[in-house]
């Protein structure tokens, strides 16, 4: 291991992405890997949250959370598409999900051809159970920010949200 990754471990600083930038690097670059340094320790914590207090895995809370939004159903392309995952994943995520009665697949009343999958009641139980201990841990890892600045980088983010998906860049 190099000399500075020795001594990041050393006095206890995550290695990630935002560790290897420097001050003369662009300041654009240096707030994309602090962004994406943040993020994966988020997701990392909340993983570790959902398999230590539910024995489940963030995909699976994922489609679960895609399913409560849309209680007349989805159909699996349509998982697959907000999942932003192949088909084939969302598959085998749905049939775990079906043998522990947490979905259900239902033949779609417009296409016989489709299948609609659906929470079952004790998969909307589940998932209340799991969404409310999700936003306490979303609320306790941004906890250090006041109300003001989360407010601020809401918006913040917003108008580069907003520039990104108008294809602006690269």
């Amino acid at each position: 291991m190099p000399r500075e990754k020795t001594a990041l471990k050393a006095v206890g600083m995550a290695l990630d992405a935002e560790t290897r930038v420097h001050d003369d690097h662009h300041v654009s670059l240096r707030l994309w890997l602090r962004l994406l340094a943040c993020t994966n320790q988020i997701e990392s914590r909340v993983r570790q949250s959902l398999q230590s207090s539910f024995d489940t895995t963030l995909p699976r809370f994922d489609l679960m959370a895609q399913l409560e939004r849309a209680p007349q159903g989805l159909k699996m392309s349509e998982l697959s598409q907000r999942m932003m995952v192949t088909g084939g994943n969302v598959t085998g995520i749905t049939d775990g999900l079906e043998k522990e009665g947490m979905v259900v697949r239902e033949v779609d009343s417009t296409d016989r051809r489709v299948n609609r999958v659906k929470l079952t009641a004790e998969g909307e139980r589940q998932f209340r159970r799991m969404a409310a201990e999700h936003e306490r841990w979303i609320v306790d890892l941004l906890g250090p920010l006041a109300l003001r600045q989360k407010k601020q980088l809401m918006e913040l983010l917003g108008g580069l949200k907003e520039h990104l998906a108008g294809d602006n860049g690269v």
